[in-house]
């Protein structure tokens, strides 16, 4: 019995610290570099704020008025309040007519959590990146997007609570630099663990036999 109950302090104690650990949802889009640099941001949001920030950065294809509110319900477990959650949908089919497609979704836990950031200036900050016309790739551009938008979103979260976060991006400018090294950071991994490190075990290890 002494054990149970001192089981179930111990689950009662962590369980908040591990509810808001993990705070990528999901992610259909993010190479591990940008992963992390999401994931450092909230971690300080957390520790300075006390306001949690996730993130669902999925390619599922959601109809023309998919309800993000009622499918974020289906991550309330996994978040602990106070949150918001930010959706960033590219896929999601805004216009039958048009076919164009890409939806982002800021939503907050309360009223209160959501006094706290500008909607407007949060989403220009995260679709700005994908309307702009250059050389990126679709899915660099929404890693970028995706890294800027929660950057926008956690500085103006930490403002209201007169703080500043040293992880976030200051300046769009030198933002978009940093993200663009970590999309090509994360794929010169993935270029090396799927394609260079194969052959070069092969002809390491094929020497010696």
């Amino acid at each position: 019995m002494i054990k149970a109950t001192a089981r179930f302090a111990l689950l009662a104690l962590f369980l908040p610290l591990l509810l808001h650990a993990n705070y990528i949802l999901k992610n259909d889009l993010l190479n591990s570099a940008a992963q992390q640099y999401v994931k450092k941001m909230a971690e300080e949001l957390h520790a300075k704020t006390g306001v949690n920030g996730y993130l669902i950065a999925t390619n599922e294809h959601f109809p023309v008025g998919f309800n993000l509110v009622k499918y974020s319900k289906t991550y309330e477990a996994n978040m602990s309040k106070p949150y918001v959650l930010f959706i960033f949908a590219p896929f999601a089919l805004i216009t039958q007519k048009s076919e164009h497609r890409g939806r982002v979704a800021f939503i907050p836990s309360s009223p209160k959590v959501a006094s706290m950031y500008d909607k407007s200036d949060v989403m220009d900050a995260t679709i700005g990146v994908l309307e702009g016309v250059d050389k990126n790739k679709a899915e660099d551009k929404h890693a970028i997007a995706i890294v800027q938008g929660f950057s926008e979103l956690a500085d103006q979260i930490a403002d209201t609570k007169g703080v500043k976060l040293k992880s976030t991006i200051k300046d769009s400018r030198i933002g978009l630099r940093v993200v663009q090294v970590l999309v090509l950071l994360g794929s010169a991994v993935v270029f090396w663990f799927f394609l260079i490190n194969p052959i070069y075990r092969r002809i390491r290890y094929g020497k010696k036999k």
